[in-house]
């Protein structure tokens, strides 16, 4: 039996299913109204320079995290449309988009992904300048002490961080989208300890999981606070504080990318293994325990990803790669 170290597959969860990013392939798998589960892939075709950026520390996280928000904003928008026509909120005809020309799927493809992109950047750039313009209108002057200024701003970034998961998470499509990201994690949980794929061997993990997004965020959080309390990176006015800030997203992102590869190269070291705690512990909040069903799904995904990455590697295709979660 092969002892090579199991691929650190990723995934999202979405509307009704969740989409897993394989090696060649990124699959989603959706639970319709009627019990069957609806599928749509995506080839991961990249340029060679974006492979290349990739493999560079620092700037790997900055790249793979648009590249993740592109593409799983394409699988987003799959999902929100087969909810949408199981509602009955359109009466378009049933339609596969991986079936479409290549000059639809492509013209389709780039659309959504720049919706994605603009999304995410839209995104960081507000969370990023509202705690730091919060924390000096209510304590500019307080205090001279930079590294409790940062302090405040963190914790004011994590409450409004908190406060917008609970309220979000008191929907019901978003509380089935946390269960769905649930089931996402007890997947991969499952796969990487070598248990054959089964609803009863996956529902004996947790819904936790080192690589999440969830635990990137909070890793930011951190990094933050402390690159923006070095002496070079002091303020006299409010502005200043914001531009700075907006300069220092990039270098933020790719550092909290490195840190959250490294907590979970070490989550086997019993000491070590608490760096990635502050993340678990927001993934209380963003993932929640699935149904059967739920999990059901999941597998179909990941299976199927799987078995289209088997056939890509028998039939060679241009260029891929793959992301962990």
């Amino acid at each position: 039996m092969s002892e090579k170290k199991p691929v650190a597959y990723g995934g999202q969860a979405v509307i009704e299913g969740v989409m897993f990013a394989g090696k060649t392939v990124n699959v989603t798998a959706v639970r319709k109204k009627d019990r069957s589960i609806a599928y749509f892939e995506s080839p991961r075709v990249e340029k060679a320079w974006v492979t290349r950026l990739k493999k560079i520390p620092f700037l790997r996280g900055i790249v793979a995290l648009i590249d993740s928000s592109a593409k799983g904003s394409q699988h987003l928008n799959f999902s929100a449309e087969a909810f949408a026509e199981e509602e009955g909120e359109t009466q378009e005809a049933s339609k596969e988009p991986a079936k479409k020309s290549l000059s639809d799927s492509l013209t389709m493809i780039l659309g959504v992904a720049v919706v994605g992109v603009l999304s995410f950047l839209f995104g960081k750039v507000a969370f990023t300048l509202v705690p730091a313009a919060l924390e000096d209108l209510m304590f500019s002057g307080a205090f001279e002490n930079i590294f409790l200024h940062n302090l405040i701003e963190g914790a004011i970034k994590l409450v409004l961080l908190i406060a917008y998961i609970l309220l979000i998470a008191q929907t019901p499509l978003i509380k089935r989208l946390f269960q769905y990201h649930g089931a996402e994690h007890k997947v991969i949980s499952a796969y990487e300890n070598g248990d054959p794929l089964t609803v009863e061997n996956v529902q004996k993990y947790n819904t936790l999981h080192y690589r999440c997004g969830s635990s990137f965020i909070v890793l930011s959080v951190i990094v933050g606070i402390l690159l923006y309390s070095l002496p070079i990176f002091t303020w006299d006015s409010i502005w200043e504080r914001l531009v700075i800030r907006l300069l220092l997203l990039p270098v933020v992102i790719g550092i909290s990318y490195e840190v959250l590869r490294f907590t979970n190269s070490v989550r086997d070291i019993p000491v070590l293994r608490y760096l990635g705690y502050p993340g678990l512990w927001l993934q209380l909040l963003t993932t929640k325990e699935p149904t059967d069903d739920q999990v059901e799904v999941a597998i179909a995904s990941f299976e199927r990803m799987l078995e289209a990455d088997r056939i890509n590697s028998i039939r060679p295709v241009e260029s891929g790669n793959a992301m962990g979660a």
